[in-house]
């Protein structure tokens, strides 16, 4: 089989880094840091060019400890680059080698790890460097142990500058976030179609998981509404004629997050239900329609804003628009007042190519339930890309049901 360039186990074997090393190197220089110790999965995988240990995938815990992979990088030196897994890992690295110059498959838990990561700075003659970590995500054991053993290294957060390395995604990546939208879009039609009156929220979340699973994908999570409730946890209810059914679910393809939220009932949708998503689409498309390179990123507040102020149901609609990548609300991050805390960074910065973002506008009718919309859509050279853009009206539950009855 003959490998596409970039493809990542053609790199990994090359022995080039599969990310932006010159800009990961000024994002360090800017925030004046010698060497990254990175432990979050996402990071690790991202600069690892893919790679992901298949026996923690699911869970970290192992014996009185946990698995804590550490992908160390000091800056301007690539060649230098070292990764401390797990013992186990020798088998991969004997089947698909990593890309980094040394392979350290040495440790069980935080602490063999973080021992083997200080000894690795300490051979570089960075024991006294300016170490950037991802404070939320070191265990405080192997924090303590970082700075017992290197006592004069000056240790900070470095998660901003690998958020901001990860913000404009390449084609390879681009294609991962469309092939997660598009299946879980999928799974969602065919479990709307696969489902009748009685279903329970519990029964449609494990329906929607083997859909997504049969696709490809990794699922994480289903927020799913019924009838006039806007609860959004699985339960016992059931879907019932007439009602509504809100579906917002992530699913991951390759690290890459689909997160979309479609709308069903049961029945037909009568004239209010009609209107009501109506207003939802009219903010989708006024907020997606201000997404464009060079655009600053409060321009799709402000886009939203204006389109929520003609909606007849404006108290009791929410709009927001986040980052989309390897993690949900990664950067672009537009605003500071969204339900999930964190600093608008790129409100007056200008929007790139390769920038991802998901847009969402939610309303809690009191009557008609939890109706909400959401999409993902990357920043092109020209403009916008719409993921998915299927299944945005009304879909009815049980139509495949009634044509196997008819047949």
């Amino acid at each position: 089989m003959t490998r596409s360039p970039t493809d990542p186990a053609l790199t990994r074997a090359a022995g080039r880094p599969p990310f932006d090393a010159a800009l990961l190197d000024r994002l360090m220089d800017q925030a004046g840091l010698d060497a990254l110790l990175v432990t979050s999965k996402h990071n690790v995988q991202y600069l690892l060019g893919g790679h992901r240990f298949f026996f923690f995938d699911y869970m970290d815990a192992i014996g009185v400890s946990r698995y804590l992979p550490i992908m160390i990088y000091p800056k301007g030196a690539p060649e230098r680059a070292a990764y401390v897994g797990n013992a186990m890992e020798s088998y991969v690295q004997e089947v698909e080698p990593l890309w980094v110059p040394e392979m350290r498959a040495a440790a069980w838990g935080s602490l063999d790890a973080m021992d083997v990561a200080a000894e690795h700075l300490s051979k570089l003659g960075l024991a006294s460097a300016r170490i950037g970590v991802e404070l939320a995500f070191l265990p405080s054991d192997a924090d303590a142990a970082l700075r017992t053993a290197l006592p004069q290294a000056r240790v900070t957060d470095a998660l901003p500058v690998l958020e901001r390395l990860r913000a404009r995604k390449t084609p390879a990546e681009l294609e991962n976030l469309r092939q997660a939208s598009e299946r879980v879009i999928a799974a969602m039609e065919a479990v709307i179609a696969t489902h009748g009156p009685g279903t329970t929220k519990r029964a449609l979340v494990e329906a929607l998981r083997r859909e997504e699973v049969n696709r490809g994908l990794t699922f994480e999570y289903c927020l799913i509404a019924a009838g006039s409730s806007h609860n959004r946890a699985p339960s016992e209810q059931r879907w019932e004629a007439g009602d509504v059914l809100s579906l917002d679910s992530g699913g991951n393809y390759h690290g890459y997050i689909g997160d979309l939220a479609r709308m069903a009932v049961l029945g037909e949708p009568d004239a209010e239900l009609q209107d009501l998503l109506a207003e939802i689409e009219a903010i989708q498309q006024a907020a997606m329609g201000a997404i464009a390179p060079g655009t600053a990123g409060r321009a799709i507040y402000a886009a939203a804003e204006a389109a929520l102020a003609a909606a007849p149901n404006r108290s009791r609609i929410h709009f927001l628009a986040h980052g989309m990548g390897m993690i949900t609300h990664e950067a672009p991050r537009l605003t500071s007042t969204g339900p999930v805390p964190y600093p608008a960074d790129d409100a007056e910065r200008p929007l790139e190519s390769g920038m991802v973002l998901s847009v969402e506008t939610t309303l809690l009718h009191p009557r008609r339930g939890f109706i909400k919309l959401e999409d993902t859509v990357a920043v092109t050279d020209t403009g916008r890309d719409l993921f998915s853009p299927q299944a945005r009206g009304w879909n009815r539950g049980g139509t495949a049901i009634g044509a196997a009855a008819a047949r």
